[in-house]
């Protein structure tokens, strides 16, 4: 039996030998690695906080003392340690078990997570209602160096150490490999601050210096900005935080001595640990940022699984993007924190200096758009719809009510699959309707993309462009982008019974549906929406009056977006029926897009299943 078979709960890592410490966790990178390369997931950074996770559960008595994992991406080891052993190989699957923290998954999981930076925040929440209950248990919060780049950690950070409650904040620093001799000393001048000396030393200065009338504040600054040469901790001390480190996150021994002397502390306390991405696995250690999320992979090779279908959507924006950059130099681009998976790293490649990389900050990169575009620069800001939600109010305030000429490319737009509902783009459609000035465009295909690119930054206004993630169609891609005529849909097939108003990536599923019908014999048209805003409504007025029953389809909620504009327009129109083909209001489950469009009925087949079914009655 292997080490990692004998632990089902935190508890039994106690139980164990410490001596077996080291080759338990090598198996639970086994684990990790052979789960993941059969799924995909996010595994460079689990792979680096291995010790760590072990060292959390030995030391702290979970669920009773809180553990919180900013993001998720670093927990898979958790997940392993906490009951969660047998089921590990169905992560990210349907059914299975999802890839992030989730509450409703295990009494272990105290807080679920997904986005960037919420750790300490939250944190924070469970510290003060601890101290308002009057029990003395512990909250840890672990966040990655990545993640400290988003706003909302800074402010936990500040509330934190106004407060003074106590808290234990993680830093996982995995920009560089620690050094044992540099992991000796950090480790030593650890234990004497957990020991209390050094803060008993450093009060007795500050005592001394405030008792020197006139020089002894502006001597104390000094004392205080020559500290950072020697502790890299000073920001988080000015802000009500013990810094303690940076220590060896790999040293599963240190970190358990580190962590009960650290248990003992009171108020804010963050130790910086150093830990190396994609540790343990030769291909993730040497390139890290490709096994930050990855999907399926040769357990052997490291080599991802390469499909030899159309291109992705993300391909063919970047493509695009490039191409009308070369012939515009008044054309930038941004994204925060995700330039490979937006496709901008051939931007940046390409026009270095005018690229942007603005960090886990959404609302920043918005507002800074806004300000290029007052400077009559042409902005164009790619961010993942999940993410988008985080900038709503600076879409709103900073660039819409100002009539900026911002492009937001709006990546990973409906069902993205298995990194389930913290993930999904769902909701884009309805929240980017209701925003004036706002032009809103979703392609039907990857060659329509290309031209929407191009209608957006010579348009002149605000425009948002939502499309998926994956391949797209296969359908040939003219070169010589055109300019589309601004909120004109565009009628694909007439038809005599019914109209189908699909959106987006629903564009050629609908066509196909509409084949189907016809063998059934029902003559269905297809609309190919282009734009949800501004609505085509001369030409579904037309379409009412000659037909009067609709087919909404569209990859969307269906609360508030294009279902939500037909319907609001057909209002009191008489002897008109609309059936809406979308997403249901609820947050959308973990498994494959395949899996996920036929359980929510978005594939060919069972869009014309309902509307024969919806039509029967009539």
């Amino acid at each position: 039996m292997s080490v990692l078979e004998k632990i089902n709960n935190p508890k039994d890592l106690q139980i164990i030998k410490r001596e077996l410490l080291p080759q338990l966790a090598a198996e639970i990178r086994e684990e990790i690695v052979r789960a993941v390369s059969q799924n995909g997931g996010h595994m460079a950074s689990s792979l680096g906080t291995v010790e760590l996770a072990m060292a959390l559960h030995y030391v702290f008595d979970v669920p009773d003392d809180k553990v919180i994992w900013d993001v998720g991406h670093q927990a898979y080891a958790h997940k392993l340690l906490t009951g969660r052993r047998e089921k590990f190989q169905t992560l990210r699957t349907f059914g299975g078990i999802s890839g992030f923290p989730k509450r409703s998954e295990s009494k272990y999981d105290i807080f679920g997570v997904g986005h960037s930076s919420t750790a300490i925040s939250a944190a924070t929440g469970f510290a003060v209602a601890r101290d308002m209950r009057g029990d003395s248990s512990k909250v840890v919060a672990v966040i990655g160096d990545g993640t400290m780049t988003g706003g909302l950690a800074f402010e936990g950070l500040q509330n934190a150490g106004h407060l003074g409650t106590d808290i234990l904040v993680i830093l996982n620093d995995n920009e560089m490999f620690i050094s044992h001799r540099v992991g000796a000393i950090a480790g030593y001048l650890a234990k004497i601050m957990t020991a209390g000396m050094l803060k008993t030393l450093e009060k007795k200065v500050e005592l001394f210096f405030k008792r020197i009338h006139f020089w002894g504040s502006t001597i104390l600054r000094i004392a205080k900005r020559f500290k950072v040469l020697l502790f890299p901790g000073m920001l988080f001390e000015e802000m009500g935080f013990a810094y303690l480190g940076p220590i060896d996150g790999h040293d599963v021994y240190g970190l358990i001595d580190i962590l009960q002397k650290v248990k003992q502390l009171k108020g804010p306390v963050l130790l910086h640990i150093l830990t190396k991405k994609g540790k343990g696995f030769g291909p993730a250690e040497s390139e890290p940022v490709k096994f930050h999320g990855i999907g399926r992979f040769n357990l052997i090779t490291g080599e991802a699984e390469h499909s030899s279908g159309p291109p992705a959507y993300t391909k063919v924006f970047s493509e695009a993007i490039v191409k009308l950059a070369r012939q515009d130099e008044k054309i930038v681009a941004i994204t925060a924190a995700m330039p490979e998976g937006t496709g901008l790293d051939e931007f940046a490649k390409e026009f270095p200096s005018r690229f942007f990389d603005v960090g886990i900050a959404e609302g920043h990169a918005l507002t800074f758009a806004a300000g290029l575009a007052c400077e009559n620069l042409r902005p164009v800001v790619c961010i993942y719809s999940t993410f988008l939600q985080r900038g709503y109010d600076q879409i709103i305030h900073d660039i819409a009510l100002q009539n900026l000429p911002v492009v937001i490319c709006v990546d990973r737009a409906g069902i993205v699959g298995e990194d389930g509902p913290t993930h999904q783009g769902t909701f884009d459609l309805s929240f980017l309707r209701l925003v004036p000035n706002l032009v809103v465009m979703a392609p039907a295909d990857e060659n329509e993309l290309c031209h929407m690119l191009k209608t957006a930054v010579n348009l002149g206004k605000p425009c948002a462009i939502r499309y998926p993630r994956g391949s797209g169609v296969g359908v040939a891609i003219d070169r010589n982008y055109k300019i589309l005529p601004e909120g004109k849909a565009e009628v694909k097939t007439e038809g005599k019974d019914i109209y189908i108003l699909a959106v987006g990536n629903t564009v050629h599923p609908s066509m196909k549906a509409a084949q189907e019908l016809a063998k059934a014999g029902i003559s269905a048209g297809v609309v190919n929406m282009r734009y949800l805003k501004p609505f085509d409504a001369s030409l579904i007025g037309s379409l009412a009056k000659k037909c009067g029953c609709f087919a909404v389809v569209e990859e969307n909620t269906a609360v508030g977006g294009l279902f939500g504009a037909v319907s609001e327009f057909l209002a009191g129109a008489e002897k008109t029926d609309v059936l809406s083909i979308s997403l249901p209001d609820k947050y959308i489950e973990h498994g494959s897009p395949a899996v996920l469009r036929d359980r929510y009925g978005l594939t060919a087949e069972k869009i014309a299943k309902k509307i024969k079914d919806w039509m029967k009655p009539r």
